[in-house]
């Protein structure tokens, strides 16, 4: 039986047919050593690339490798941007991961802003890692090569996508400033009960969310909990918008947007810590105003400005200062739990959470006893079972194994938060002095305004600062020590040392989830221990928790 290529879905899903895919090479799974293999890489970063278009970029990638003689091991594709630092692009990794692990020996991308517009930093700490390893970068529309003297061009070029990104971005904000100071909807989800329509930039009335969406808003004046009203519409078998069961999150989020007035919101930015703008907005926010003082509308509303303020109002007569009741000042909780956001619910499968002595479904706090039935367990001896679970899975585990060096990277980021911090300042300076390197050879080379002996200075100085961050970066990526993770003594130490936060870190680290098992019967004495199903990352399902559900669902179809 012949074996399929890992990308075949991913190939069909860009619309390829078969007969394409074996005239471009790309329908049987690549063979030979890395020198005969080739990684490529297709971005898509705007909604204007249709998929013929695509198809278009894997045509062009397909015959460079043909024509160098390589044949394409796998196709890495995905939507992401580029120019975003904040932006994680688990493809890019991959396709490169791939060079560097010595899979293959060459990465093919169509254009060079394809791979990346964050600079010559980023691209230039590529380069040097596939030069390490006798690998080369090609884009095949430039018809560049890194192997052949193209690492100049390679720079200019990234250089230009990363100014094209800051254009864009520009453009963008000053466009939407606009629409938004005309009282035009800048876009994004409308909040429930109305719609904007196609080509308006106004706001207006469903006529299906509507009648729901009014109903909340005068449960909200007379006084109502957001959590009673949540278990109103949901025993009454009304949906969100998305078929969903409500929340009293979700309606406390609804009241606070200003846009469920017809209000354009003037919502703060986050950013990261070095000041860049990220693609999150904080919630709530407040209305924008005009230059005559009073709020912008975007047309029709839910509610009216005055309805908000009375609606508000009343959240805050109800909030508590320092708790998670209506107090949005109050930052940050300290960790008071282990298994928060870990733990799930038998029964509805969604997470449970801390209610004080006990771990509780948070579908059943939340969304009442129409949705979930609920479970909880005490939580002290639940985290105890966990911790005694979590020691004897790692310990089980062999050297080599990837969740050793995830858990050894999570707890040094904990243990150790100024050296990761200082790991991305270093990456972030390395990145500038590269762009400086490359407008210094520009003014030099391309403008001639320079005497010879003024540019070695200048470039002398930069390679000594991008050497110098070049080998700080190297020491601060080193692998961190694994071997009090293989000693049951310094894994106990390490364990109780943690600290609820530290020992939630290495929890998520080695595990996705932990489903408590439902009871027997009422006042069921089996051990919690028994009762907790793990999934951990680097292991399979569990024969005797498998047996344990299968007789749990017989019980139930039989009673």
């Amino acid at each position: 039986m012949t074996m399929e290529r890992d990308d075949l879905p991913t190939l069909r899903a860009l619309g390829f047919e078969d007969e394409e895919l074996q005239r471009l090479g790309l329908w049987e799974p690549g063979t030979g050593g890395p020198a005969d293999l080739a990684e490529a890489y297709i971005r898509r970063s705007k909604k204007r690339d249709d998929l013929a278009t695509l198809r278009a970029h894997v045509r062009d990638v397909s015959r460079a490798a043909a024509a160098d003689g390589k044949h394409i091991r796998r196709l890495w594709f995905e939507q992401r941007s580029a120019s975003k630092a904040h932006v994680r692009r688990e493809e890019f990794e991959k396709a490169t991961a791939a060079v560097l692990d010595g899979l293959s020996k060459t990465l093919y991308v169509w254009k060079t802003d394809r791979l990346s517009r964050r600079g010559m930093g980023q691209v230039g700490l590529l380069l040097d890692e596939f030069d390490k390893r006798s690998a080369r970068l090609v884009s095949s529309t430039e018809g560049l090569d890194s192997s052949k003297g193209s690492r100049m061009v390679f720079a200019i070029l990234s250089e230009r996508a990363r100014e094209e990104s800051k254009d864009i971005a520009l453009r963008t904000k000053t466009g939407g400033d606009a629409h938004k100071s005309e009282g035009r909807w800048p876009g994004g989800v409308v909040p429930f009960g109305l719609r904007c329509p196609k080509g308006s930039g106004k706001l207006e009335h469903d006529p299906k969310e509507y009648p729901t969406a009014r109903r909340i808003a005068e449960a909200l004046m007379d006084g109502d909990t957001p959590a009673a009203i949540a278990e109103a519409l949901n025993s009454e078998r009304i949906k969100t918008r998305k078929g969903k069961q409500w929340r009293a999150q979700t309606i406390i989020h609804l009241a606070q947007s200003p846009s469920w007035a017809g209000l354009i919101p003037d919502r703060e930015r986050a950013k990261d810590e070095f000041g860049n703008p990220l693609d999150k907005w904080h919630r709530g926010g407040n209305p924008l105003m005009g230059v005559d003082g009073h709020p912008i509308r975007a047309g029709e509303g839910v509610i009216t400005f005055a309805e908000r303020a009375v609606i508000l109002a009343k959240f805050t007569a109800r909030s508590r200062p320092g708790t998670a009741i209506g107090d949005r000042s109050r930052g940050k909780r300290k960790a008071a739990t282990i298994l928060t956001g870990i733990l799930r619910c038998p029964y509805c499968k969604g997470a449970m959470g801390n209610g004080g002595r006990n771990y509780r479904c948070i579908a059943r706090i939340n969304q009442g006893p129409s949705v979930c039935a609920g479970a909880a367990t005490l939580r002290e001896r639940a985290d105890e079972a966990m911790s005694v679970m979590w020691i004897n899975h790692i310990l089980s585990l062999t050297p080599e194994s990837p969740t050793l060096r995830a858990i050894a990277r999570r707890w040094l980021s904990y243990q150790d938060p100024a050296k990761e911090s200082r790991k991305r300042a270093v990456g972030a300076a390395l990145d500038n002095a590269a762009a400086r390197e490359l407008r210094l050879q520009k003014e030099f080379f391309i403008g001639g305004g320079m005497e010879e002996a003024q540019y070695e200075a200048l470039r002398a100085e930069l390679a000594g600062q991008i050497s110098g961050l070049k080998a700080e970066l190297a020491e601060l990526s080193l692998e961190a020590d694994l071997s009090p993770l293989m000693d049951p003594k310094g894994l106990a130490a390490l364990w109780n040392v943690a600290g609820i936060e530290g020992q939630r870190a290495l929890l998520q680290a080695a595990l996705k989830k932990v489903t408590l098992l439902p009871p027997k019967c009422v006042g069921d004495t089996t051990p919690i221990m028994d009762r907790l199903d793990p999934d951990w990352r680097d292991q399979g399902g569990n024969p005797a928790i498998d047996a344990y559900w299968d007789a749990w669902a017989n019980a139930k179809t039989s009673a």
